[in-house]
């Protein structure tokens, strides 16, 4: 995992230094150096403002919720288990009142991290299956996917806002900067992190139990209709989008589950 952790790091410092990079351009083409340095100076301080906040805000957008302890003893207990397990600092923990199946996590690595489940998660699927979804997602923390998860989902996120504005302009913006936001997001998210989190879950729970909730999880995706930014795709433990859908398609991140599960399935020994 420390291989991957670097990885990442340097994938999210790559996406900073591109991004000063054409802000810089922008810059230098409307005032020449004055331009650059202050473009370049600006895209600083938005990226190091989405290093602190970005968490936050896509918490906020996916309408997560502060979780109390009183609501599931059983679910603190257990995340704390796999962080230990895992040695990284337990996460914040927030719900998400939401019948539709789903976890995610947001942050910036091993020492910040949030877990957000969904209610219908809770209710769908039984305990060891629950807990396997929850190795899966803080091995991402582990091997620090979460920071360019979290980098690739809020800057796509924001582009994909930006096309809302309305009228003929909405389908040029979305035509435009929808590429852009997917492009970006498979610079910096390879579908082997996904194998990645599940073979280090694996290891410490039951991997057919993991199996099991994947297929659990997808089956929930193909029975019901799931509403959000087709960009928050890399965020979830299973693609829930509707991938016939061109937009939706462009952001697919995700190894197909029967893959997967026939890794899960892999006979140990």
């Amino acid at each position: 995992m420390r291989g991957a952790a670097a990885r990442n790091i340097s994938k999210a410092w790559l996406l900073v230094a591109l991004l000063a990079a054409v802000f810089a351009g922008f810059g230098w083409l409307l005032a020449d150096l004055r331009g650059a340095v202050l473009f370049a100076f600006c895209s600083l301080l938005a990226a190091s403002a989405a290093y602190a906040v970005g968490d936050r805000a896509l918490l906020g957008m996916l309408g997560a919720r502060p979780f109390a302890l009183a609501e599931d003893p059983i679910l603190r207990s257990t995340t704390d288990r796999i962080a230990a397990q895992l040695r990284i600092t337990p996460p914040k923990l927030q719900l998400i009142d939401d019948t539709f199946p789903r976890a995610f996590v947001v942050g910036r690595g091993p020492r910040s991290s949030t877990l957000a489940v969904s209610t219908g998660l809770l209710t769908a699927l039984p305990m060891p299956e629950v807990e396997a979804v929850i190795a899966h997602e803080l091995a991402h923390v582990r091997s620090r996917d979460v920071l360019t998860q979290t980098y690739a989902v809020l800057l796509s996120t924001t582009l994909l806002e930006l096309t809302r504005i309305g009228g003929f302009l909405s389908r040029f913006l979305l035509t435009v900067l929808a590429p852009i936001g997917a492009a970006f997001t498979h610079l910096l998210l390879s579908p082997r992190r996904e194998h990645a989190a599940d073979a280090a879950a694996a290891g410490l729970v039951d991997p057919h139990d993991l199996a099991d909730a994947l297929l659990r999880l997808d089956r929930a995706a193909e029975l019901v209709e799931f509403h959000a930014a087709p960009s928050t795709e890399p965020l979830y433990t299973v693609s829930p989008f509707d991938h016939t859908e061109r937009i939706a398609r462009m952001f697919v991140t995700h190894p197909p589950v029967a893959e997967r599960v026939a890794r899960l399935r892999v006979p140990r020994g």
